[in-house]
């Protein structure tokens, strides 16, 4: 079997097992602040797992996109010299919520893996946690497995959880025997760490709720979650040495061979092979969901990612950016099965072309940086560069290790490899913590303080008030809030860039009057929607609270949201539709959506581009909206099957999940289609009540991603007004009334320009002037003479200029100017050639002079700059620059 056919009939043995096949959630997780990235098959069901929302079906199956890359999953490093280790992955899985346990969990996988698979039984051996009678029992009674293939191991290899407290369970593990020809070593054996032994699938039992103080209860529902990695297998049933000799790998091997011309081989040699195949799938498949390069967070954690592929390029000798060249291959090898890589292709590609051209003038700065340090260390006559410099290398400028110990030996210097990994500990000590789940962290980031009973009821699209009963309802006396759940509301919760509704709640209990409290924040939780509120008047809250006893049937709750706030929301919305549909006609159908801002003052719209639009595209993109609002099209929702929506050409987010049943915002009249989308949002019944949309700013928010901000309605017609009313004065300022008063503004700047271009002419005739005669002031140290003085300056770049005048007059000798630029002490060293030639430096002479004014300074050996943050010290500079030059001079 290749991969595609052991994937394939992985999910259709589920599927006729009564399981729902759903499909892959995006590697960037929705709503979970604990995760950078999507790490294993439970993510996206960690709500059924804690019991905040209940599943649709009780039996699923799915191969899950995987990236592993921090936290405790920091697989990182072992990518390449390891034949199984990936940064991404399929985990195939299948699971059960409150359904089937044990029994059909183990069942079932013994005959996948024997019936199906075919792989020997004689060879497999099953690992349940010590103290599991009920597994051990059931592998060797349920099951022909030889009953000393079944072990029991402790709770580091047969117990999961997923963090200090919360759900947990045993785990019952398959592990192959694959022969001595993989490991001769007599005592390898199950989880030894042998390639002889390897993993195949991993059964959780989650039976128990831990407690903070250690104690195991048992769950109100048992749950099974199983994951068997694909990469795996596939090299299992191949008999296969490693997963890259994988048909999952070695298309995009093959085509690195071809690119650098460096055949591929199973030894350390293909290490970059293996690398620059594995990196590419992950890099393609996080921006295919959304990520990008960046420094912070995830977005680093890519870009760090982009720069170990490009690096290890240049180990087969390929210096220029080629990763991108791999996307026609991914996209033939896994494009079907995830038709997101296929749809994004050209921007995955474009957004790594971008980040390696960057890396590699990051890489020439870095070159630069290890000069630096390499001139540093034998000015203090020592020969180790310290572990904190190696490891900033490493860090900012994407230095691997072995590449600073090459460089270093070439200038018979040596690395400090222990404060190296020092430091390296340090950020991988840091990267767990950003990856560790915790019960409480997850509580904290959905203020998750309630017991909801059910789902909210959102009638909001038609209704902007609401009568409702409670749900439940939680008196917060410390911060001074209610927070609480209607049975049906009104009030939008932010979601899919639109910001969340705010309005009013009117409190009725029993016969007293009401209580209004104003709703200022809505969340989603599970299914339900908080609604939280801050009291009108003081005594709202107590009153309304009681003595806490009162039985939530007896309180009711009239909603209303303020339209003043949700219908030019409702303007931004719909807009939004309307500009991707102009983006797209006018620069192309590669622009897709990356993010937006929807909200009440103004809409923000990313998108995927690569330059900047013309101002006439931005003009026509203007007007195409414009043009739709005026033909106030209908706006019409559409409740339908995800396919039929695709099928309709309804565009999607990229990395959003989608259930079976979706709605789709439709502009148009049927016959004429504007735009179909997958949207939850509020909208307008008709184009024309948006009046009128203007864009506001355009500007580049990452490679690739581009944003706009544009006005609609009210704020729109404010923005342009005020916009004219500058013009006006800008008129009246140029006394351009009755003509054109940008052409008049032209002729005076390019007036100004040609006085400016006069007086610099000027300027420099009496700078030279002044340098003429600064060399009479000439004093000599040794065997050469020194000008040492301050002047004025209005910029660095004139100093300098004066600096290279002054050099000119002298001949032979050495200049020290400075001046105060912007109440700031600026300096300028500079040689004569023939000083240049015996050995003379002007970087630590600027250097040492910068101490007198608490600054520093650097440069070339003929010319240094410096600055600091005492310009009372300038004096100092010019008195003791002799002094300081006899230092250097012999």
């Amino acid at each position: 079997m290749n991969s595609n056919e052991i994937r394939k009939s992985f999910l259709e043995f589920f599927r006729e097992r009564g399981h729902a096949i759903v499909p892959s959630a995006p590697v960037i997780p929705q709503n979970d602040p604990t995760l950078l990235f999507t790490n294993a098959g439970m993510n996206q069901f960690k709500p059924y797992f804690l019991g905040r929302q209940k599943p649709e079906t009780t039996r699923v199956a799915d191969t899950q996109k995987c990236i592993r890359v921090s936290g405790k999953h920091n697989d990182l490093e072992e990518v390449g010299p390891s034949p199984y280790h990936h940064t991404f992955f399929e985990m195939l899985g299948n699971w059960s919520f409150g359904d089937y346990f044990k029994k059909e969990a183990i069942t079932w996988a013994w005959d996948l893996i024997t019936r199906v698979y075919g792989l020997p039984k004689d060879k497999l051996y099953a690992t349940v946690y010590e103290t599991d009678d009920e597994a051990e029992k059931l592998w060797r009674g349920e099951t022909d497995i030889e009953p000393s293939h079944v072990l029991r191991f402790g709770k580091k290899d047969n117990f999961w959880s997923m963090g200090d407290t919360g759900p947990c369970g045993p785990c019952s593990e398959l592990h192959i025997d694959r022969g001595p020809e993989f490991d001769s070593d007599p005592n390898a054996f199950v989880n030894t760490g042998s390639p002889r032994y390897i993993e195949l699938w991993n059964l959780v039992f989650i039976q128990f709720d831990a407690q903070a103080d250690g104690k195991l209860l048992d769950l109100p529902a048992k749950h099974v979650d199983t994951g068997a990695g694909l990469e795996r297998i596939t090299a299992v049933m191949g008999n296969l040495k490693s997963n890259y000799e994988t048909d999952l790998f070695q298309p995009l091997i093959q085509r690195v061979a071809e690119i650098s011309g460096k055949p591929y081989l199973l030894d350390a040699s293909g290490i970059p092979h293996r690398v620059i195949a594995d990196h590419i799938r992950c890099l393609s498949f996080a921006i295919a969901d959304g990520a990008m390069p960046s420094n912070e967070g995830r977005g680093y954690v890519l870009r760090r990612i982009l720069r170990r592929a490009a690096r290890f390029g240049r180990k087969l000798d390929v210096h220029e950016p080629f990763l991108h060249q791999l996307l026609p291959v991914l996209v033939d090898v896994m494009g079907d099965v995830f038709p997101e890589v296929k749809q994004r292709h050209v921007h995955i590609a474009r957004v790594i072309q971008a980040e390696e051209e960057h890396f590699g003038k990051t890489l020439d700065r870095g070159l630069e940086r290890f000069a630096e340090v390499v001139e540093q260390i034998r000015r203090e006559k020592t020969t180790v560069i310290p572990g904190e410099e190696a490891f900033r290398l490493y860090d900012t400028f994407g230095f691997p290790l072995d590449l600073m110990q090459l460089m270093a030996r070439e200038e018979s210097l040596t690395v400090d490899e222990t404060g190296f990994q020092k430091e390296m500990e340090k950020q991988k000590t840091r990267a767990r913590k950003v990856g560790t789940f915790k019960e409480d962290e997850w509580d904290q980031a959905v203020d998750a303080t309630y017991i909801i009973h059910g789902p909210t009821q959102f009638v909001g699209y038609d209704n902007l008030t609401a009568r409702s009963l409670l749900q439940d309802i939680v008196f917060d006396k410390i911060h001074n809030l209610v927070r609480f759940a209607p049975k049906a509301t009104p009030f939008y919760a932010e979601s899919g860039g639109q910001i969340s509704d705010i309005g009013h709640a009117d409190f009725q209990y029993k016969s007293e009057s009401n209580h209004r409290f104003a709703i200022r924040r809505i969340e989603i939780k599970g299914d339900a929607i908080v609604h939280i509120g801050i009291p009108i008047s003081d005594d709202s809250l107590e009153s309304l609270s009681g003595d806490g006893k009162r039985p939530i049937s007896d309180f009711e709750v009239y909603l209303s949201v303020d339209s003043s706030h949700r219908i030019p929301t409702q303007y931004n919305h719909t807009s939004t539709h309307l500009l991707q549909k102009a983006l797209r006609t006018v620069l192309g159908d590669h622009v897709h959506q990356q993010g937006s801002y929807v909200g009440p003052d103004y809409l923000r719209f990313d998108y995927t581009h690569f330059e900047k639009p013309t101002a006439a595209e931005l003009s026509e993109i203007e007007k195409i909206v414009n043009d739709h609002i005026r033909e106030n099209w209908p706006v019409t929702p559409k409740i339908m099957p995800l396919k039929q929506a695709q099928g309709l050409g309804a565009m999607a987010l990229f990395g959003e999940k989608y259930g079976d049943e979706v709605r789709m915002i439709e502009i148009g009249d049927g016959e004429t289609v504007i735009s179909r989308e997958l949207c939850g949002g509020c909208h307008v019944k008709r184009t024309g009540d948006i009046g009128v949309f203007v864009i506001c700013a355009e500007t580049s928010v990452a490679a690739g991603v581009r944003r706009i901000e544009a006005r609609t309605g009210d704020r729109a017609l404010h923005y342009l007004l005020e916009r004219r009313n500058k013009v006006d004065e800008l008129t009246a300022l140029l006394h351009s009334e009755g003509s054109d008063p940008i052409e008049k503004l032209k002729k005076s700047l390019e007036e100004h320009r040609q006085l400016e271009k006069e007086l610099e002419t000027l300027r420099a005739e009496v700078a030279a002037s002044a340098m003429h005669k600064l060399v009479d002031t000439a004093v000599a140290i040794g065997n050469t003479r020194l000008v040492a003085a301050e002047v004025s300056a209005r910029s660095m770049d004139e100093l300098k200029s004066m600096a290279d005048a002054l050099r000119e007059e002298l001949k032979s000798g050495i200049a020290v100017l400075a001046a105060a630029i912007d109440d700031k002490p600026a300096l300028v060293v500079t040689l004569t050639p023939d000083l240049v030639k015996r050995g003379i430096d002007s970087v630590p002479i600027a250097k040492e002079l910068a101490k007198l004014v608490g600054g520093g300074g650097g440069g070339r050996p003929h010319m240094a700059t410096a600055g600091g943050r005492d310009p009372g010290g300038i004096r100092q500079v010019v008195e003791q620059a002799q002094a300081v030059l006899a230092k250097f001079i012999k």
